[in-house]
């Protein structure tokens, strides 16, 4: 185990943000909370999965929703702890580490937040390696593992257990109502994993990744050099385009956050035109009626002078930004990891073709 500094915690918030595609929701209120936690003498410690015992007992946790309802209902570290607590009250048993479900935006903070009161360490994995906005669209569920039990909570007191479904499909569907009824946001602990499953199925060194690639930015920032070029150095991406965001068509709908963003050329790209749709993260992007990145591969649209993430919930008319393409965990990259997380698992009738072939 290694401790995790506060800097290491807005390094994190920076990374987790880019990882999001978009989504997993905005990590500054998460951030906020990491901040106090500290100052009030709460601390966390990094454990890589290869540390667990086979029979440990693991928390998987994350906040979900729609991300712009998530900016209006303020994030609060206590009830994503009450989620494990509700959790290990059901299954009668005590957690020997908390994991999030994905490292993106602020689920790669809130396994922090629920750690930090709960003197638990979080594990460096995850079981997206990025956000997605659906339970099945994780490596756990491509994996075939237990879908149930699922813990959801609200600040206002209203807690939920969902004992039993009889797959990942209708855990998301049941989830998503109880969520759309708090309101469209709900902090969660889902089906628990032995140390075994976390070795074989997640996906591990997430958070280190994110602490990189946030630490890279910042001292872009700091030196007043390239963000992006200093995200691109600590992994292996793909420019795709710069642009300037023309229209913006965004709606809450069934607990998501769906639409698209429209964006003209600027330098290089000037004569051509982009279209990225969402459903919480980025999904397809067009450029000029073409589809030229897509879903597994993360779609990461960035402030372009501060090489930050630009979420679904926070893009608006007139920002200029730098869209990249990073590569997406192996496990998605299968057959039936495409059927969980490809285009047509949302809707498109589009074939899979990843910008790095």
């Amino acid at each position: 185990m290694r401790d995790i500094t506060l800097d290491d915690i807005e390094s994190l918030a920076v990374g987790a943000w880019i990882l999001g595609t978009g989504g997993g929701g905005n990590p500054y209120l998460s951030l906020l909370n990491m901040r106090q936690l500290y100052r009030d003498g709460h601390r966390v410690q990094l454990m890589p999965a290869s540390d667990l015992a086979d029979d440990d007992q693991v928390a998987v946790v994350a906040g979900v929703g729609a991300p712009l309802v998530g900016l209006e209902r303020l994030t609060d570290s206590r009830t994503i702890a009450r989620a494990v607590e509700v959790m290990e009250a059901h299954i009668g048993h005590r957690f020997a580490a908390i994991m999030g479900v994905e490292i993106g935006g602020g689920n790669g903070v809130r396994p922090l937040m629920a750690a930090a009161l709960l003197g638990r360490p979080v594990i460096d994995a995850d079981t997206m390696g990025r956000a997605y906005p659906e339970a099945q669209m994780t490596s756990v569920a491509i994996g075939d593992l237990r879908p149930w039990p699922l813990a959801a909570v609200d600040v206002r007191g209203l807690e939920a257990i969902v004992d039993r479904v009889p797959n990942w499909t209708w855990m998301e569907r049941i989830a998503r109502k109880i969520c759309v009824e708090y309101g469209s946001v709900a902090a969660t602990c889902q089906a628990p994993r032995s140390g075994a499953e976390v070795k074989q199925w997640a996906i591990h060194g997430t958070t280190t990744k994110a602490i990189a690639i946030g630490r890279a930015v910042r001292a872009a920032q700091r030196t007043h050099d390239d963000p992006i070029a200093a995200i691109l150095s600590v992994e292996p991406g793909k420019l795709l385009y710069k642009g300037k965001v023309v229209d913006v068509e965004r709606r809450t709908t069934e607990g998501y956050l769906r639409g698209r963003v429209h964006f003209d050329g600027v330098d290089d790209w000037r004569s051509s035109a982009m279209e990225i749709s969402f459903q919480n993260e980025w999904i397809v992007a067009w450029r000029d009626q073409e589809p030229i990145a897509m879903t597994p591969d993360l779609i990461c649209v960035l402030d372009s002078v501060s090489g930050e993430a630009v979420g679904t919930d926070t893009i608006r008319y007139g920002q200029r930004v730098t869209v990249i393409a990073l590569p997406p965990p192996d496990v998605f990259l299968s057959e039936k990891g495409l059927r969980h997380v490809g285009p047509r698992a949302f809707g498109y009738d589009i074939d899979f073709r990843s910008v790095f072939a």
